[in-house]
């Protein structure tokens, strides 16, 4: 990370895109992966963990930069929402609503990110948003929506962690977890673009993570205590350590590094990413392939963040 600008300053607009880009594929691909620590693992249990491995990583983050100014109390307050809604809050509803639906219905509910990002922006920070953004957030949704409704997947039979039974009721139940963890989504790109005007991307990572793991420590106990540790494969725990440092360090790090730059509206077309990244997941592990209309629906997807990154006259904004 060395050649990477110090946390005070603000990259480059186009190195703040491929930030935000990769932090939202990191995510995908976590989402993706966490269906078999879901079914090995109790949801509490395994966001405890996650959280924890973010606490052992990066203590030294929590450390104030001598330049970076005293956080207020209002500065205090949206570190712990951040934290709640993107964290807390975003983890429990997003491993419990993937483990009572199927991928295609999370990821069809995951295509409205963006525009609740959008949506939120304009609300709370008074963002406009341009023909161009608007557009490449329409493309986003349509994309995302096709390529989610052109795959046949079956939900899991055997969720251990859960002991889900996948009646209809709870597909509904499911489907509407996942929608919060889409506002959790959205609350946590407005809220961190906030916060990155005071405190440092490195500084927030390791408050938030440090917050996610005392709010969920209870719970987290509460599983633990009589689970059978032993029972669960190595190839688990090297998972686990993977997605523990994802979701947690890197891809906080890498999104509030880009919103430095780039406003929030036009950061939520990175969202794509994240369905886009869970879903070649997907393909790539479990040897799925890619039909005409999934393409078409990629193509969608890369047009949308074209429009969102090209140079813009000021009048597009």
């Amino acid at each position: 990370m060395n050649h990477l600008p110090p946390p005070d300053h603000q990259p480059p607009r186009w190195l703040a895109y491929g930030l935000l880009a990769l932090s939202m594929s990191l995510v995908g691909s976590y989402v993706a992966l966490s269906k078999p620590l879901v079914a090995a693992l109790p949801v509490f249990l395994l966001a405890w963990l996650r959280f924890g491995i973010g606490v052992l990583a990066i203590p030294h983050w929590l450390v104030k930069p001598t330049d970076e100014p005293p956080m207020t109390r209002s500065t205090r307050g949206l570190l712990f929402l951040e934290s709640f809604l993107g964290n807390f809050l975003f983890t429990l509803c997003m491993l419990f609503g993937v483990s009572l639906t199927t991928a295609v219905s999370a990821g069809i509910i995951m295509s409205s990110i963006p525009a609740v990002v959008a949506l939120l922006s304009w609300v709370f920070l008074r963002e406009r948003i341009g023909w161009r953004v608007g557009t490449a957030i329409a493309l986003a949704v349509l994309g995302i929506g096709l390529f989610s409704i052109s795959k046949t997947e079956l939900p899991a039979s055997h969720v251990q962690g859960l002991q889900a039974n996948l009646a209809p009721n709870h597909f509904l139940w499911g489907n509407l977890l996942v929608f919060a963890a889409v506002v959790c989504e959205a609350s946590y790109a407005v809220i961190g673009k906030r916060l990155t005007g005071s405190v440092s991307p490195k500084r927030i990572t390791a408050l938030i993570n440090l917050w996610g793991f005392a709010l969920m420590t209870p719970l987290g106990l509460y599983a633990a205590w009589s689970f059978d540790f032993a029972g669960v494969a190595p190839r688990l725990w090297l998972l686990l350590l993977f997605y523990g440092l994802a979701a947690s360090v890197w891809t906080v790090w890498l999104w509030m590094t880009g919103l430095k730059t780039v406003p929030a509206a036009r950061a939520g077309v990175f969202t794509v990413m994240l369905p886009i990244a869970a879903a070649a997941v997907g393909v790539l592990v479990l040897g799925e392939q890619l039909s005409a209309l999934q393409l078409l629906a990629f193509g969608l997807c890369l047009v949308g963040v074209l429009l969102a990154t090209l140079p813009a006259r000021r009048t597009d904004a």
